[in-house]
């Protein structure tokens, strides 16, 4: 039977949110990406996350022709602390199954529904949130789900540096249930499929991987100058590009500190160097929101880097692609990555990459090929590998020729390819 129709949860954070937020990222372009593509196929998609404001349109037709955000009224109409959801996700249930069911009986729109229960052919659940959502919809619609959880809690505990940054009992035991519970579980990698049988006991056999795509048509090779002249970099300066979350995984300190032994070497051909931060809000209002983005600020000033690296804040995909074509090399320091997306848009730019040797990252970043892989928390090492793609212009673009050719095999056409294979086992 064809796909008709799918729904698909992301409770704690909406595709429509501005990237390089606290709680924004790769997730937030695989939902929407997905559902643009399957939208492009004739299939509808309704995206359900969690209403932040009572301002929102409940439906929200932005992301494509035949593909819904619904902002489902589940707890206060507002920003809520991630620990602070779960107790939403029953409410958040209840909600769609009403919605759906009024949908059935005309009562929403006309649009034509298949003949399930709920109205949707298959439910494809994005962190464990939207995963235990998915479950309790069972019981109401009896549909079946594909879980992908983008991160895993055990993981992010192991490289945990401080009991902040600690995910707490709750998630772990719900990501252990989905394991069994999911009717099907994405991987992004074979990495992180091996993590999943290793740490929480899931069943190869219901593992398909699925990597995140990238949108060639906003992410391809841009003549270096002219992407400058856009982002308004003086054409003789050298950029180091660092985009993403502002939170401890992402390694930005040990950024800071290569950065720090390359100014150390007085090297004349580093004169002219320029790191660019891109990602959360770098104003005093946002350093007092975000504690690592308070500590990331005096730690540059600590090491005397005030003059070479500059906090952006967050930019949307529209411009992101010119930061990418512009940057001699984009790093990617992270303690844990489970794909790394943010490689794969630089890659496709043709920019080659330098990523710590983590989870996806070691398979996406192919060493001395489309970039350098360098082991996590190692200052030096990432130095040396930075002052070795600098100082080598025929390298560089060597490399960065082959990121691109790599990155044709991600669009988003190929992933959706791939999950529509996933969705038809379950139909």
């Amino acid at each position: 039977m064809p796909l008709r129709r799918i729904a698909l949860i992301s409770f704690h954070t909406s595709p429509l949110a501005t990237l390089g937020g606290k709680d924004t990222g790769g997730m937030n372009v695989f939902v929407r990406e997905t559902a643009r593509e399957l939208a492009r196929r004739n299939i509808e998609v309704d995206i359900f996350t969690r209403s932040q404001s009572a301002h929102t349109l409940r439906i929200d037709p932005r992301i494509a022709s035949n593909a819904r955000v619904i902002n489902v009224p589940a707890g206060p109409e507002a920003p809520v602390p991630k620990q602070g959801l779960p107790q939403y996700v029953p409410a958040f249930a209840e909600w769609m199954c009403e919605f759906a069911s009024e949908e059935k009986r005309g009562f929403i729109s006309a649009r034509p529904v298949n003949t399930s229960l709920s109205g949707y052919d298959v439910i494809h659940a994005h962190y464990w949130l939207s995963g235990l959502v998915a479950n309790l919809l069972r019981t109401c619609w009896g549909t079946r789900f594909v879980q992908t959880f983008h991160t895993l809690a055990k993981l992010k505990n192991e490289i945990a540096q401080r009991p902040q940054e600690m995910e707490g009992e709750e998630r772990l035991k719900g990501e252990r249930y989905l394991c069994t519970a999911a009717d099907r579980l994405t991987a992004n990698t074979v990495v992180e499929e091996r993590q999943l049988v290793r740490l929480y006991g899931a069943e190869p056999s219901r593992i398909r991987i699925v990597p995140p795509g990238v949108d060639l048509s906003r992410f391809h090779p841009i003549e270096k100058a002219y992407a400058k002249s856009v982002i308004g970099v003086p054409q003789h300066h050298r950029i180091i590009l660092f985009a993403g979350r502002i939170e401890p995984l992402k390694g930005i300190d040990t950024l800071f500190r290569a950065i720090a032994l390359l100014k150390a070497q007085a090297d004349p051909a580093f004169d002219d160097l320029c790191v660019i931060v891109i990602g959360g809000d770098p104003s005093e209002q946002g350093q007092r929101d975000n504690e690592e983005m308070a500590r990331l600020h005096a730690l540059r000033s600590a090491l005397g880097l005030n003059e070479l690296i500059t906090f952006l804040g967050a930019r949307d995909q529209e411009t992101l692609q010119f930061y990418y074509a512009a940057a001699d090399c984009l790093v990617m320091p992270s303690h844990y990555e489970s794909f790394g997306m943010v490689a794969l848009e630089a890659m496709a730019c043709g920019t080659p990459v330098i990523a710590s040797d983590v989870g996806g990252l070691s398979q996406l970043v192919r060493h001395n090929h489309t970039g350098l892989r360098v082991p996590s928390k190692d200052p030096l090492a990432l130095a040396k590998a930075a002052h070795t793609l600098l100082s080598d212009e025929a390298q560089r673009r060597t490399m960065g020729h082959r990121a691109a050719c790599m990155a044709e095999d991600y669009s988003w056409a190929k992933i959706v390819d791939k999950l529509i294979t996933v969705y038809e086992e379950l139909v």
